[in-house]
């Protein structure tokens, strides 16, 4: 049999199912190929969405018109909302979800998709003829035709799980690998490697002594993924709790490092180090006496449970006694171990900005496949590949994402100009541009472009207009309403301000940290009906309308910065030099430039190993 489409994914993950959908959206016949159409969208490790700079991703995949916002606003059994002590740069949502309701929602939005078909089989090697794809063949000896290939095959090329010294080939626990598919894109002259990750043990709830455990609650203010009107909980609100590990479940770990694959060289790839396996925290920090554990629902009724901070891939004698010596877990009964997992990834330093790789025309990747983990991450690159797919095959501009445009610029543009040497995961402290880059506002830098591209519907971008509009009217009046001292003093006083010694304009006073728009307003009048003609989101716009008025000098000056560096964003040397022959450059530099061959002077200066000098010198000759 024989299939044509204009665009296929390959993998039904967080990447494949964003990339799927934006290419149908868009209007290109799609097809995703699936091993399991029951697990689309599977939430492989924690059943939880965001967290520090994950969550502003998401936010920016649903302001340029992706459904993971959605999603998770659909299926979240809690929501907070992080770092609320610190300013608005650093607040992240993060929600934990039902992992089986979070991908039925994905399955349910996949198979109403208009342009979009699911094929389930698993594919074994792709077609290229003079340098660009133009199908695969699956193992059920069926081949595709296409005319753009996205590759999001997650932790399943060639993946194998190890529990101590037992492993088992697979791609996710009960789940089998993907063989052959990682050979036919080397052949092609694409480099790849291995990388490891690891999951906790799952735990029965009915064993636990919550008694032993502190409550985490989470939050029910108006704080949500998506900028469309999900504000209803759909599903009941969970707590979630947390305990420590002990210097007596420290010492059952210590003596089973023998037999740990990340010690006896059974694991040779490069962990996550931000996310480190329960043995790896006692070997690197020997003198913490307890590391914290965070145990969370896996759903709205079931009594699985998911013990974040105890990822393993002891033995399962091992995990079980030393969580035994855990009073909360002392009669504990598990449903599975916790395992490290190796697969094989593609440096994406062979990619371009839009992740089609630079070797083969139309092949597009995204997701782990390119040395990165988090369901966020991936989902943001597959929401970028699905868009240029699209693109690809019917015109136009690639589409991509500047460094001071959003987090899922910073993430690809690290990907493909500094490559990965362990499982990549965003950071607010990777993005030089914090505070252009807030949660807060992820519609109002994005979802103009979304819907320009055809992405995002005239709905969601009408709402975007209005909330613009009441954002900037809020301002304009806090700017040029006049407050007398003597009618504001007693009120000043009550909040615990200093009182006025004359008078000024209604937004000296909301700078001030002890002020809001909202605690004013209980003592202007004027002002609160201004705030009352707000009919939608009110409390969304006036947080907006408040972060612009508080952090306008710290996001005017960021801006100015941004836009003085991108003189060198606009500077484009990709094709221009013989880097080779360049002997004014160092040895280094000439070999990163021949390997990654930038696209701009900027992103030349962002490679490591490139110094300023080097760039001075291809500013020279660049003839700035």
């Amino acid at each position: 049999m024989d299939f044509k489409y204009d665009v296929i994914v390959i993998g039904a993950g967080h990447a494949g199912c964003e990339a799927a959908t934006a290419a149908a959206n868009l209007g290109s016949k799609t097809c995703l190929i699936t091993m399991d159409m029951n697990k689309v969208g599977q939430m492989s490790c924690n059943p939880a969405v965001g967290g520090i700079a994950k969550g502003q991703i998401v936010r920016e995949i649903d302001a340029l018109g992706g459904q993971m916002g959605l999603i998770t606003d659909q299926t979240a059994i809690q929501f907070r909302l992080l770092n609320r002590s610190k300013g608005p740069a650093m607040w992240s949502p993060r929600a934990q979800c039902d992992r089986n309701k979070f991908s039925w929602a994905w399955r349910e939005i996949l198979e109403n998709t208009p342009n979009l078909h699911i094929w389930q089989d698993t594919v074994k090697e792709i077609i290229v003829e003079n340098g660009e794809i133009v199908g695969l063949k699956t193992w059920w000896e069926v081949t595709f035709h296409a005319k753009c290939v996205v590759l999001t095959a997650g932790t399943f090329l060639n993946g194998l799980m190890h529990v101590g010294k037992t492993m088992l080939p697979g791609g996710r626990m009960a789940e089998p690998a993907s063989y052959q598919l990682t050979e036919s894109i080397a052949a092609q002259g694409i480099t790849y490697g291995r990388m490891k990750t690891g999951t906790p043990v799952r735990i029965d709830g009915r064993s636990v002594h919550y008694e032993f455990m502190d409550t985490q609650d989470g939050e029910a203010d108006f704080h949500k993924f998506s900028f469309m009107d999900t504000s209803v909980r759909h599903l009941k609100q969970l707590q979630c709790w947390t305990c420590y590990t002990n210097e007596e479940s420290h010492d059952i770990l210590r003596k089973g490092l023998a037999d740990s694959p990340l010690f006896n060289g059974q694991i040779q790839s490069i962990g996550p180090r931000y996310c480190p396996s329960i043995e790896t925290k006692i070997v690197t920090f020997p003198d913490k006496e307890q590391h914290q554990l965070f145990l969370e629902p896996e759903g709205e009724t079931t009594q699985e449970l998911y013990l974040n901070g105890f990822s393993s891939s002891l033995p399962m004698d091992v995990q079980m006694a030393a969580l035994k010596k855990i009073p909360a877990f002392k009669d504990l009964v598990i449903y599975r171990p916790g395992y490290a997992i190796e697969y094989d990834f593609f440096d994406p330093t062979q990619l371009k900005h839009t992740l089609e790789t630079k070797k083969i025309k139309n092949l597009f990747f995204a997701g782990q496949v390119n040395g990165t983990t988090g369901y966020e991450e991936a989902a943001g690159q597959g929401l970028i590949a699905g868009i240029n797919a699209h693109i690809n095959c019917h015109g136009g501009e690639p589409f991509t994402l500047a460094r001071d445009e959003a987090y899922i610029g910073v993430l690809i543009d690290d990907l493909v100009t500094k490559g990965v040497d362990e499982p990549y995961r965003m950071f607010t402290s990777r993005a030089e541009y914090r505070i252009l880059l807030r949660m807060d506002d992820a519609d109002m830098r994005l979802t103009e472009r979304g819907y320009q591209m055809g992405l995002v519907t005239k709905e969601r971008y009408e709402l975007l207009k209005r909330k613009r509009e009441e954002v900037e009217r809020i301002i304009e009046f806090t700017r040029n309403y006049s407050i007398k001292a003597v009618l504001i003093n007693d009120a000043l006083e009550t909040l615990g301000t200093t009182p006025l010694r004359h008078g000024c304009k209604l937004i000296d006073l909301i700078n001030r940290p002890q002020l809001s728009i909202e605690s004013m307003a209980e003592h202007i009048p004027a002002l609160k009906r201004e705030l009352d003609q707000i009919e939608d989101r009110k409390e969304e716009i006036i947080e907006a309308a408040e972060i612009q008025i508080k952090y306008q000098g710290y996001i005017e000056r960021e801006r100015i910065i941004a836009d003085k560096l991108a003189r060198l964003e606009s500077i484009k040397i990709k094709g221009r030099f013989d880097y080779d022959s360049l002997q004014s450059l160092s040895t280094e530099a000439r070999q990163k430039l021949i390997k990654i061959d930038p696209e701009t002077i900027a992103q030349a200066s962002r490679i490591p190993g490139v110094s300023p000098s080097d760039i001075n010198v291809l500013l020279v000759l660049s003839g700035r």
